[in-house]
Order: structure tokens, then C-alpha cells, then sequence
């Protein structure tokens, strides 16, 4: 089983499960990740995501360089739209939790995620060009827009691999942790998020996503579309009720 699914308390936790392999994508893998949060997206009963590797020495080292990459380079897996833009549709947050090697098309994976905890040990890196490869997962879009150009252009051009410190520091990633806490860690993140007002985090997260394919005074005009829709919502009045009584919140998806 080279992918491990569980829910519980409104989490997916996703885990890629392929230790012997670096925890590195086959074709079949990647079909069954894009399903797996295709899936998730229209699951009403799930409001987060954990997304990780099993064992401690990789999150995902890339691409299967025996399965997928060979595939990629003859045509015989053309390079879908879908697979550049991981988890874009997806409109719900997804944390990563990095448990060591997050190189290549785990960067593109990860970049693809809102939130990121690593493992103290965890390195990163974008090796493709070293290789005469391309970075195929979206990162030339998505890193120049999520980091200043010169520290994005640094990680694509050169192939440099880099600690979690320097992931941290750089803002690539939320936090760093002892092994031991990654998990915990990235469930605090998960359980505060999946207290709070389902469809409000849901539509901030889309907002957030769509704005930066928009001009700004469009994406003022979608923003004030999105507001106005959360604010006619059953959970909107039950937020401030809640508050003004001095209680827990019970959100209900409507």
C-alpha cells in the first residue's frame, strides 16, 4: 500500500508510504494523491488535511527516477496541468509535516500545502536542474511569488540543498520541531483549524488561492462576493452568539 489514508475528528491524515524508496512518486502514486484530495475536497465531514511520509527519513525525496521520470522524458505521461498545480483545487487547508528528505517533487508537493511543520533533521532542496531536468510540479511559478526572487531564483538555478533552519528562516516553512513533534505539532495546527467555522476557513482559503490569479481590483470585488456569502450563513450568527455567551462555538456547515 504505497498510500496510508485515515480520517478521524474531521482530519485526512495522508500518508505517502513508500520508506524503502525515499517515499518517492510512482505514476500510480501520483493518480492516487490527486484522487485521494479530490476526494477530500467533497468530503463535507473532513475540514483538514495532514500530509506526510512514513518513517523518519523521508517526507518525499521527488519523482521515482525508475518509474516516473522516464515516463515523463518520452511523452508517455504528458505533463498534465493537474500535476504542476498540486492540491490548487483543492479549497481546504492541508498541513505537511516533513520527516526528513523533502527534495525535488517533494518541494513541489509541499509548496502546493498552506501550512508546514519539519523535523529538526529535514532538508530541502530543488535538484532538477542538475539533472537537466525541469522543476515540473509548479515550483518556478509558485516559488517567485511565495519567497523574494532572488532567494527563489538561488533554489531553482542551483539545485543547493538546504536545512529546516534555513527553510524557516527563508519563510518556506511555519515551524521546526524535535522528530518526536511533528506530528503533535502539526495537529494542534489541524484540530484549531477544524474548530473554527468550516465554511469561513473553506472560503478563505479559495479566496486566497484565486487573488493571485486576479488583478487586485478584481480580487477586491471576489473578496467582497465571499464575504457577503459567509456572512448569510447559520454558522456566522452562531460565532458571535457563541462569543457573546461565553461558550464554545457548534458549527454545523451552514
Amino acid at each position: 500500500m504505497s498510500l496510508i489514508v485515515e480520517k478521524k475528528n474531521h482530519i485526512l491524515y495522508v500518508t505517502i508510504n513508500r520508506p524503502e524508496a525515499m517515499n518517492s512518486i510512482t505514476p500510480e502514486l501520483k493518480d492516487e494523491l490527486h484522487a485521494t484530495f479530490d476526494e477530500f475536497e467533497a468530503d463535507d465531514t473532513l475540514r483538514v488535511a495532514i500530509l506526510t511520509g512514513a518513517g523518519e527519513k523521508a517526507f518525499c525525496a521527488g519523482a521515482d527516477l525508475k518509474k516516473l521520470v522516464p515516463k515523463m522524458s518520452s511523452g508517455e505521461r504528458p505533463i498534465a496541468v493537474s500535476d504542476q498545480r498540486w492540491f490548487s483545487n483543492v479549497y481546504k487547508p492541508i498541513i505537511t509535516a516533513v520527516n526528513g528528505w523533502c527534495l525535488a517533487g517533494g518541494v513541489e508537493m509541499m509548496n502546493g500545502t498552506d501550512i508546514r511543520i519539519a523535523s529538526e533533521h529535514a532538508r530541502f532542496g530543488l535538484s532538477e536542474a542538475k539533472w537537466a531536468l525541469y522543476p515540473a510540479g509548479g515550483s518556478v511559478v509558485r516559488l517567485v511569488r511565495h519567497l523574494p526572487w532572488a532567494r527563489a531564483m538561488e533554489i531553482i538555478l542551483t539545485g543547493n540543498q538546504f536545512t529546516a533552519e534555513e527553510a524557516y528562516h527563508m519563510g518556506l516553512i511555519n515551524k521546526v520541531v524535535p522528530k518526536e513533534k511533528l506530528i503533535e505539532t502539526a495537529e494542534e495546527y489541524a484540530e484549531k483549524i477544524a474548530n473554527n467555522g468550516p465554511l469561513a476557513v473553506r472560503a478563505i482559503k479559495e479566496m486566497a488561492v484565486r487573488s493571485l490569479d486576479l488583478p487586485m481590483s478584481q480580487a477586491f470585488y471576489w473578496d467582497s462576493y465571499m464575504s457577503t456569502k459567509i456572512f448569510k450563513t447559520e454558522d456566522a450568527k452562531e460565532g458571535p452568539k457563541a462569543f457573546a455567551e461565553k461558550r464554545k462555538p457548534n458549527f454545523i456547515g451552514k
